[in-house]
């Protein structure tokens, strides 16, 4: 495990030499100290990330050069995958196979966007038809430049991997600072750019407190554009600082998504992907459909099924085999999915099942599967993001109802819905004020498609071209083509 910084191609000791507690979430032992960067530390990385891309020549390569060293990472990944995913278990809390997927995604991003870095040098403009005919224009991308990217703790690796390697894709140069809680994974992405013998200065990364890295990043006037993923609170303070500057800023918060589910759907299916939905990584997922409505017909039977199969799943160590549920990633986390349970039953919900740490349980931080049921629609338990293994459900009885009630949140992250109705089910997905829907499934993500939120759920896309087009720039160029040098003032150009 990393104890330094990776700075400019380098392996460097926080500037101040401090360090910060790494506790397996499991077991509540301290495993590791990482390394606690100051602004000191972020302002070597910004100039290095700087001088990479002003003077080193990075925006200059080719797609078809960058690719090179984006599928170098992407097969440096691979080659430890299970050492990586194992490092994701102890340091997040995730079951093993849910942290090996990830693993291999985020290699997979890499080799995404080392292609759509080869299809830059195939479009490398685009003409355009002007009603002057004494001019031709054309529109050309070129990189951003720096980019700051901020990430979260609960798919630490992989949303790393969204940031990255669509930014050195377009040629930008990149400071990473990934949460505090979770900070193994995102060096050991380091080690590898390092073995991909990434020009110096590219790919840049600080770990520490969010307060001080981060903000720092946040302030830096070397930095052209912020990424961020998590809370909309700390979004909306990214989103202000960045207005100082007119940075760039793509956000990705946090949501309360819907899950729909008609009465002609099948039940044990409806469950499997609503228990999808909810429980895996510990509902630590900021598109989790943590709403479920159920249309009356089959309410009482699906919520009977949905409590007997949450009652089955197996919690425990993200290492040990056939673990579904791990910990949530920390005591702090623990206690505000706790109080957000408790909080729920005294505004007058039911908790149906779970609600407590599993039994015989006396370390790490456990919580049973939960299921609220009569849930007030004007609660914190209904409308506020929870980030637990914790599952609001109530009954609906007509489409309208549904739809309403859906719709009916400050978020617009992700939604679903579940039915054999295929004209229905897609009448419904038009209607969700949503940027990610689901039709009878709910959260498979893929690299290929765009991936953002509505509403307070965030700005920007991610993935697919759209997180490229994140990093990118878009110049006009237009040049004046007639014989007659004086000729454009027989017919002014006409301006906006």
């Amino acid at each position: 495990m990393r104890t330094e910084l990776y700075i400019d191609g380098r392996w460097v000791k926080p500037a101040q030499g401090r360090t910060f507690a790494v506790i397996n979430p499991a077991t509540e032992e301290v495993i590791h100290h990482a390394p606690a960067a100051t602004a000191e530390d972020v302002d070597a990385a910004v100039k290095a990330a700087r001088r990479a891309f002003d003077k080193d020549g990075w925006p200059k390569l080719s797609g078809s050069q960058r690719a090179v060293y984006l599928r170098a990472i992407a097969n440096g990944i691979r080659a430890r995958q299970a050492e990586i995913a194992r490092l994701e278990v102890i340091d997040n809390g995730k079951p093993f196979p849910e942290a090996d997927w990830d693993i291999a995604d985020a290699a997979g991003c890499f080799d995404f966007y080392a292609d759509l870095a080869v299809q830059l040098d195939n479009n490398p403009e685009e003409p355009i038809a002007l009603a002057d005919g004494r001019f031709t224009s054309k529109a050309v991308k070129e990189p951003l430049g720096v980019a700051g990217a901020i990430i979260p703790w609960n798919y630490p690796l992989l949303m790393a991997a969204w940031k990255v390697a669509p930014a050195l894709a377009a040629g930008c140069t990149i400071v990473l600072k990934p949460a505090e809680l979770t900070s193994l994974t995102a060096l050991e992405l380091g080690a590898i750019a390092e073995e991909a013998k990434l020009p110096p200065g590219v790919l840049n990364i600080v770990t520490g407190a969010g307060s001080v890295a981060g903000q720092a990043i946040i302030d830096h006037p070397g930095i052209d554009k912020l990424a961020f993923t998590g809370s909309g609170p700390v979004g909306s303070k990214i989103m202000a600082a960045a207005a100082r500057d007119i940075k760039r800023v793509s956000l990705e918060l946090g949501g309360k998504s819907p899950f729909v589910v008609f009465d002609d759907a099948d039940i044990g299916e409806a469950v499997e992907w609503i228990m999808f939905g909810i429980f895996w990584n510990q509902g630590q997922v900021c598109s989790a459909t943590s709403r479920v409505l159920v249309q009356e017909g089959i309410y009482d039977r699906l919520l009977a099924r949905l409590v007997e199969e949450a009652g089955k799943i197996k919690i425990g160590n993200g290492l040990d085999e056939g673990v579904l549920l791990g910990p949530l990633v920390s005591k702090r986390q623990y206690e505000q999915v706790v109080a957000a349970i408790e909080a729920g039953r005294s505004a007058g919900a039911t908790v149906a099942c779970g609600g407590k740490p599993p039994e015989g349980v006396d370390k790490g931080y456990y919580l049973e599967p939960t299921i609220l049921t009569d849930v007030p629609l004007d609660s914190d338990a209904w409308r506020e993001e929870i980030f637990g293994p914790v599952v609001c459900v109530r009954p609906f009885s007509t489409e309208e109802e549904a739809i309403a009630l859906a719709n009916d949140s400050r978020f617009g992250l992700a939604a679903a819905v579940m039915s054999k109705d295929d004209v229905r089910a897609e009448r419904v997905a038009a209607a969700f004020r949503a940027g990610i829907v689901w039709i009878n499934c709910s959260q498979p993500t893929f690299t290929e498609a765009p991936w953002g939120g509505y509403k307070e759920s965030g700005i920007g896309r991610e993935l697919g071209r759209w997180g490229l087009e994140n990093y990118l720039e878009t110049k006009q160029i237009t040049k004046y083509v007639s014989e007659d040098p004086w000729g454009w003032y027989v017919k002014p150009v006409v301006r906006a």
